[in-house]
């Protein structure tokens, strides 16, 4: 046996006590529960329990020769400390305490303690002078369940499209000419469309299922195969086959959506154009109906009205062209015309003129173009007449008489595309996060003179907090976006409008959300993360253009922003003054409630982990930010400043605004989703990762609390605090995360990940 200058009972405490006060973290109900559980420990005498507690006090803490003496101690001991233990810890101080006794019983009331406390591993062996056995993850937790509880009511076909995509056809290798790549692309859309996932989101008699969940699902499946292949899917199937389908009537459906589902006919969606850009009403083609000929003329008035940037441009024999309707002389706003642009041999037709928009950053594989017209004559019946028609008299007819509600409702139904857009976005942060945590549990760097080996680059805090808050962002964005994309389903809710706010803020905030990603995971992968083999280098020119189509993403917060105000508005119409007082009073209330000393410095564990407060901060944020803005447009309206330049003097607020508004939806959408998973262990979990999401984003938004005063200079750090110690406790688990995003093992083909 070996000699001690403490006693058997304090020394199996010793190693518990250094990893406590090594960490700032300590609140009064972990103290709470050392104490219960040291003076329930029978094996302890009065003196010993004595000795413990003085060691709890926060006000009078270990002196630092004791605390270096505790080091020493565990040091000398020469044992180890071995990670896959059920009970490490504890583990550890019993082969402390066995050092100095024969046989020392096995000290449960410290597993209590490592339990209670959830101290993992991670917390604490890089503060022991020990050798340390790793293993690189724990398998308390199941991926299958988690990938489970993503994939939800559409398991099946997930599953089977997963299976379909194991095929040469769909392997990924480095191609770098475009002509190549476009038509290798091209084979994956017509095989993907001659297997009916094309349709997918068609009623069943355009070979569809009407399932539009699924079809967002698989579109951002094809991210793990290349980012091209699921933009043309989407422009092919999505955009132009959704146009047909949202914005035409049955005629249209019958003549073109069961070709357009098995990509027989290609098609494109010309939307933009050069000098219009994120500006849809303000498109200068013209769609002009000629009655004598009883046809529709499309015409690109200018040099730069030609559609830019069209997808399937250079390979599609018909375009979804979005113009000016004018009939009889008069403008009645933006419809959508169908336009033959190549014949049968894949001859462009007169009038047309078709440019290739050349090599861009990323998405080589899609064909995308600049188009022309010259008038262009096509039937009348190519208009797309769902929401306006052109009667056989001549005139116009639309159900919905106010131009502005019939162009926001057409657009609405397309917003499909918008989520399809942050689905791809958040695949792609999937793909990168798990190349870069599969090379972390791989890749060694650095040790130290004691340990045998160098560390896993995953287990330095550092690598932690880089991946770990990303990892919970994703798990929160797939569910929030799942929800969407069943709210954008439901039939029952004709108006989009609502759905239309809360997606145009959400895609804002989740494609650069994937972009900060991807190049966290590139810096984190080192130069093999710049090898074009290892898959990231493509995802970030791929995912790079999500922040600026189907909307600029600065457009699209404004956009969201005042769908805020609008609701304010509608609230503030609707009762008038007395509602300008109730909203008063809330701010009085929550001011006089949260902007004080105990609660804008409240830093334990129990109130920070709180949904209750999670929801409080980003509403207090959103409401605020709202009401500021409010009474900011307010006032400059009130000086005669035109509306128009009143949003102009507050654009930098309506982002801010759309930003707070997109981030506590999400929150909130994910903590309700998990109230509903039965799996309580998961839920556990996934409840984890709420919170980190939660206290990430509170702590990135940091700044403006403290300038309100609703966080004081102490909470903010603890909430820092908070984010880093979840990051490591979340470490055990890193893998099993990002295999419960499902991707198939043949999906993930870089070398670095092997």
């Amino acid at each position: 046996m070996v000699k001690s200058d403490y006693s058997i009972g304090i020394l199996q405490y010793i190693p518990f006590f250094y990893v406590i006060w090594s960490d700032d973290l300590l609140s009064a109900s972990e103290i709470a529960v050392v104490k219960k559980t040291i003076e329930q420990d029978s094996v302890l005498n009065s003196d010993e329990k004595n000795l413990l507690s003085q060691w709890l006090d926060r006000e009078n803490p270990p002196i630092d020769e004791e605390f270096k003496q505790w080091k020493h101690t565990i040091t000398n001991s020469n044992v180890k400390l071995i990670e896959s233990d059920t009970y490490p810890l504890a583990s550890l101080s019993q082969r402390l305490g066995n050092l100095h006794c024969e046989r020392c019983d096995f000290n449960d009331h410290l597993k209590h303690i490592e339990i209670n406390l959830g101290i993992q591993p991670n917390h604490y062996n890089h503060l022991f002078d020990v050798e340390v056995i790793h293993h690189k993850t724990s398998d308390f937790y199941d991926s299958k369940v988690l990938d489970g509880i993503l994939k939800g009511s559409h398991a099946k076909a997930v599953d089977n499209f997963r299976s379909f995509l194991n095929q040469p056809s769909f392997h990924w290798d480095v191609k770098r000419n475009k002509e190549d790549f476009r038509g290798k692309v091209l084979e994956q859309v017509q095989l993907l469309g001659t297997n009916g996932y094309g349709a997918m989101a068609y009623g069943p008699e355009y070979g569809g299922t009407g399932n539009m969940p699924a079809y967002g699902a698989i579109f951002e499946h094809l991210m793990f195969i290349d980012g091209s292949l699921a933009v043309k899917f989407g422009v092919q199937f999505g955009l132009f086959g959704g146009s047909i389908q949202k914005l035409g009537t049955k005629k249209h459906h019958d003549q073109y959506l069961t070709d357009t589902g098995k990509a027989k006919l290609l098609g494109c969606f010309a939307m933009t154009e050069t000098g219009h850009g994120s500006n849809v009403r303000g498109i200068k083609t013209t769609a002009t109906y000629d009655q004598k000929t009883d046809s529709i003329i499309i015409h690109t008035p200018g040099p730069n009205d030609n559609k830019e940037y069209i997808g399937n441009a250079l390979h599609s024999s018909m375009a979804s062209v979005f113009a000016q309707l004018i009939v009889d002389g008069k403008n009645e706003g933006v419809h959508a015309v169908l336009v033959p642009v190549r014949d049968k041999n894949n001859t462009v037709l007169e009038g047309i003129i078709i440019e290739d928009n050349g090599y861009k950053l990323g998405l080589n594989g899609v064909d995308n173009g600049k188009i022309w017209f010259d008038q262009v004559k096509v039937p009348r019946e190519n208009l797309l007449n769902e929401f306006g028609e052109i009667r056989d008299d001549g005139t116009y007819s639309s159900a919905i008489k106010n131009p502005n509600k019939r162009f926001f409702t057409m657009l609405g139904t397309l917003v499909g595309g918008r989520i399809c857009v942050a689905k791809g976005g958040v695949g792609g942060a999937k793909m990168a996060l798990t190349i870069a945590v599969k090379h972390a549990l791989n890749r060694r760097q650095f040790n130290d003179s004691v340990k045998i080996q160098e560390d896993l680059i995953m287990d330095y805090p550092t690598h932690q907090l880089r991946l770990t808050p990303a990892i919970a962002s994703a798990y929160v964005y797939h569910v929030t976006l799942e929800e969407m994309m069943k709210r954008y389903s439901d039939d029952s809710q004709p108006d989009k409008r609502k759905v239309e706010t809360q997606v145009a803020g959400l895609k804002s905030i989740i494609t650069w959300f994937a972009n900060d990603t991807i190049q966290e995971c590139r810096e984190a992968c080192g130069g093999k993360g710049y090898l074009l083999e290892n898959r990231i280098a493509d995802l970030k020119g791929d995912v790079d253009i999500f922040t600026t189509f189907e909307g600029d993403n600065n457009v699209l917060l404004q956009l969201a922003a005042k769908g805020v105000l609008s609701d304010f508005k509608a609230e503030f119409n609707s009762a008038g003054f007395t509602s300008v007082l109730k909203l008063l009073r809330s701010q009085l209330a929550d001011k006089l409630s949260t902007i004080n000393p105990i609660y804008s410095n409240k830093v334990d564990k129990e109130h920070l982990y709180n949904p209750k407060f999670h929801k409080h901060a980003f509403n207090y944020r959103t409401r605020r930010l709202t009401y500021t803005l409010a009474m900011r447009i307010r006032s400059y309206i009130k000086k005669g400043i035109p509306s128009y330049q009143a949003f102009l003097k507050v654009q930098t607020h309506l982002l801010v605004l759309g930003k707070a508004y997109s981030v506590e939806l999400a929150y909130h959408t994910f903590n309700e989703f998990c109230t509903s998973v039965a799996d309580k262990k998961h839920r556990v979990l996934l409840e984890k990762l709420g919170t980190l999401y939660a206290l990430d984003q509170l702590y990135n938004d940091t700044g403006w609390y403290l300038e309100q005063g609703y966080f004081g200079g102490t909470k903010s750090k603890a909430i820092r605090q908070r984010v880093e110690r979840l990051s490591t406790e979340l470490r055990p688990h890193i893998e099993v995360l990002v295999d419960g995003f499902g991707i198939p093992e043949h999906c993930i083909t870089a070398p670095i990940a092997k």
